[in-house]
């Protein structure tokens, strides 16, 4: 009796490089039918334990002085908060960690796109019964236009209604517009809507990075946060832990309702701001959006700041001159985003001149130039900088103060009360320092004063000097 070959099942190893079922060979494939029966079943996927959420990364900005900082820098504060140093660099998430956030995406998808609420009615105008004359609410130009289209009308001998129409051409060359300017093109509104909506399908399948500006902070029914952005006229919705707003791990109960009231906050006084996001998700149907700004910095980051040139430099190095967005301002502080990466500028590294209220000067939406003071490149998510917009300026203090004579008056408005002493800028571009007033009324913030000069401090670059009376008060 011929001995039976049994064919012995591949080990677990060779599953998971070949990923194929592995066949017995052609002359031995009728006897080993018998053993598969008992054979574990080569093609079963092994289960793989998900890797960890590692929670949002962030950056930190640089300390200012506790009197200047206010609500901007809790955002400092928020991204060095429980930040664990990592020396790996960053890399794509696995398989079972994307299906996990493309469920997250769809679900934000059709929660926005869900349908009203069950017994809500639409809201209607109320219609009157009673006829309204052809000329009412018309203004006497709106009649006298009308009564110019009337006249031409009547010299017309056929009515419009007895006039045969022409059927519609086939030559698609017909359908184009007819432009006033020669070789001009013009789009309708439906051909623009599709234009921006390949854009964002584009940015879904390439990871290109689009701009937006934020428009609103939301709430869904299941209480998640959202920044809602506004791409062209499309709403793109970026859950809060896709801002980049928190580095270190999410808190939970108590702790967790009170990171997210402060995160709220922060995107409050960020509208207006640009944003850079990609796409993770969209529904044609109806037009809903889901992006992360968290991916869009971390591959600007990894361009201008990890990668080199060809002579192994980076894109952004110390004492480069660089553009910013100017994404939130305070009275003190203002914060901008370089390239990916978010810091603070107080007010004595705004510009040379002193300034009472940074909100006079910068708005949200700006974009500025600044030069890059420090960086520290840790890793793709712990990358901090320090920059400041005064240096970039080609007038120093040192040099309006050529502009001021000792023994003189000037005007100038008050910027800061502080420990008696009176900071004001004059109106020709000066920093001066008062010890005393002359006036009765105590000297405020804001306040126009008349100044004299005492004497000119050039290692310090200011005027000292005496405030002789307030012109106006400002209270």
């Amino acid at each position: 009796m011929a001995k039976r070959k049994t064919t012995v099942p591949p080990d677990e190893k060779d599953l998971e490089s070949v990923g194929t079922e592995v066949l017995p060979p052609a002359e031995d494939a009728a006897p080993a039918e018998e053993d598969m029966a008992a054979a574990p079943d080569p093609s079963r996927e092994i289960p793989v334990s998900p890797d960890e959420d590692s929670g949002l990364a962030g950056e930190g900005s640089p300390d200012g002085d506790a009197a200047q900082e206010d609500a901007l820098l809790e955002e400092s504060d928020l991204s060095r908060a429980d930040s664990p140093p990592s020396g790996e660099e960053f890399q794509t998430a696995p398989e079972e960690q994307q299906a996990a956030e493309d469920e997250t995406y769809g679900g934000i998808l059709q929660e926005l796109g869900g349908s009203a609420p069950d017994g809500e009615e639409p809201l209607t105008l109320e219609q009157s019964d009673a006829p309204q004359s052809e000329t009412e609410g018309f203004s006497e130009d709106d009649l006298m236009l009308l009564s110019e289209e009337g006249a031409s009308s009547a010299e017309d001998p056929a009515p419009l209604a007895d006039r045969p129409v022409r059927p519609a051409p086939a030559d698609p060359r017909r359908n184009r517009i007819l432009t006033i300017d020669a070789r001009d093109e013009i789009q309708t509104e439906a051909e623009r809507e599709a234009t921006i909506w390949h854009e964002i399908q584009n940015s879904y399948r390439t990871r290109r990075i689009l701009t937006g500006s934020l428009d609103g902070v939301e709430k869904t029914e299941s209480g998640l946060t959202l920044a809602v952005v506004n791409y062209k006229g499309f709403r793109v919705a970026i859950p809060v832990k896709e801002m980049m707003l928190y580095t270190g791990k999410m808190p939970s109960g108590r702790e967790f309702m009170e990171l997210m009231d402060r995160l709220h906050r922060i995107l409050n006084s960020r509208l207006g701001a640009e944003i850079d996001f990609v796409v993770k998700g969209y529904d044609n149907d109806t037009r809903s959006v889901v992006a992360s700004r968290r991916d869009a910095m971390l591959r600007k980051r990894q361009t201008f700041y990890m990668d080199t040139d060809e002579l192994g430099e980076h894109l952004i190095y110390e004492g480069r001159v660089v553009q910013a967005r100017v994404v939130a301002v305070a009275e003190k502080v203002i914060r901008v985003e370089v390239f990916g990466v978010e810091c603070s500028i107080v007010a004595r590294g705004l510009s040379w001149e002193w300034i009472g209220n940074a909100r006079e000067h910068f708005s949200v939406g700006d974009r500025i130039l600044v030069r890059v003071l420090r960086i520290q490149r840790e890793d793709l998510e712990h990358i901090t900088i320090q920059v400041d917009a005064r240096s970039v300026s080609a007038t120093t203090s040192h040099d309006n103060l050529k502009k001021c004579m000792p023994q003189c008056r000037y005007a100038g408005r008050v910027t800061d009360v502080r420990n008696g002493v009176v900071f004001i800028r004059l109106n020709n571009g000066v920093n001066a320092i008062a010890h005393s007033c002359y006036d009765l009324r105590a000297p405020g913030k804001s306040d126009d004063v008349s100044f004299a000069v005492t004497r000119l401090d050039e290692e310090q670059g200011v005027a000292v000097g005496i405030i002789t009376r307030i012109i106006k008060q400002h209270l």
